[in-house]
């Protein structure tokens, strides 16, 4: 039987959800010759399982063989960070911007920040609204150390930062960026800074205000995201969370913001916020109110395991599914914790995580 054919009776037996004829089939073609499809497949049918341990062997393998593979390296990045391994993580996340044999990090004029000291810094945007929302927060610590901080956004959040007290360059259309001493990418300042879970830097470090009426409601992220189908809740399923006493839907369809200091101002006036896996989320921890996310089995890595707090959010409470799909739990959770009427007993507000 040739490699081809293993290969292909691998991929029928884990869509088929044989996982133990996938996973013994994928691990023999792994002891032949480890390859970066065949450890990625695995690795990601081992995580799926919570098999922590095994999932970082099989990914390591492959990088002794392929050490500078960015598939294999991204997704040990994904592993650890999951794990909160910071230290080690960091490093590996830097293969985020090589796609293709392409790197696509910025050809500027002046260098790459290393964490040296200098005295002006350009931070470059890059991800979703949410992960430049998350990495904000370096701002201050990098502006305490006397660095001149210049932080290039995505327009929506442009008005969203001015409170940073920091440059903002709105990443828009012909542009022009005055000279720094360096420049960083935005998701690399955690490795730059020596983040651990123990040293983020904390929030909140948006204006925010404690109080307010209402809870805010966010079921779907944008259905462009590659992980969309997982994290988002269909209409059915999410009908008891639209349910809840004081509820006001955050979609930008529904409060017709036009960026995300609009939505900050409507959040602001509420008790609270329901999301799942979308900007909100960073939003709402960012100016400290209170949170609640929603979670699928396996959530993204920033959210770690088995938490139902976030060392990234003080004000955030993770409820995630017991299952893989089971937003039906979730939901059911989430009402129960916020006091849905029941047997004629009154709402209870939900306040603090």
């Amino acid at each position: 039987m040739t490699a081809v054919q293993v290969w292909e009776m691998a991929l029928a037996a884990q869509k088929a959800g044989r996982t133990a004829e996938a996973e013994r089939l994928y691990r023999a073609l792994q002891a032949t010759r480890p390859t970066s499809p065949t450890g990625l497949n695995l690795g990601l049918m081992l995580e799926d399982q919570s098999r922590w341990a095994d999932a970082e062997a099989c990914y390591r393998e492959v990088l002794k063989a392929a050490p500078d593979d960015p598939v294999m390296q991204r997704q040990l990045a994904f592993l650890l960070l999951r794990l909160g391994r910071y230290a080690e993580g960091w490093p590996y996340y830097e293969a985020r911007m090589i796609k293709d044999g392409q790197n696509r990090k910025p050809a500027l004029s002046f260098p790459e920040w290393q964490g040296e000291p200098v005295g002006s810094l350009l931070i470059w945007h890059e991800q979703g609204l949410g992960d430049q929302i998350q990495y904000a927060r370096y701002v201050a610590p990098l502006m305490a150390r006397g660095i001149r901080v210049t932080l290039m956004c995505a327009p929506a959040l442009k008005r969203l930062f001015q409170p940073l007290g920091c440059a903002v360059i709105a990443a828009e259309g012909a542009i022009q960026i005055p000279t720094h001493d360096a420049w960083v990418l935005s998701a690399s300042l955690p490795w730059r800074m020596g983040t651990t879970l123990e040293t983020i830097p904390p929030a909140p470090y948006l204006p925010g205000w404690v109080g307010g009426t209402g809870i805010g409601l966010v079921t779907r992220g944008a259905p462009t995201h590659p992980d969309d189908h997982n994290r988002s809740i269909a209409d059915p399923q999410a009908a008891g969370l639209r349910s809840l006493p004081g509820v006001l839907a955050l979609d930008r369809e529904a409060t017709g913001a036009d960026d995300m200091q609009d939505t900050a101002e409507i959040v602001r006036g509420l008790e609270s916020v329901i999301t799942v896996d979308t900007a909100l989320a960073h939003l709402a921890g960012a100016m400290g109110k209170p949170c609640w996310l929603l979670l699928p089995y396996k959530g993204d890595w920033r959210w770690l395991t088995a938490r139902a707090d976030s060392p990234w959010y003080p004000s955030i409470r993770i409820f995630r599914q017991p299952t893989p799909g089971d937003w039906a739990s979730v939901v059911a959770q989430v009402c129960e914790a916020a006091g849905q009427p029941a047997n004629g007993s009154p709402p209870r507000r939900l306040g603090l995580p």
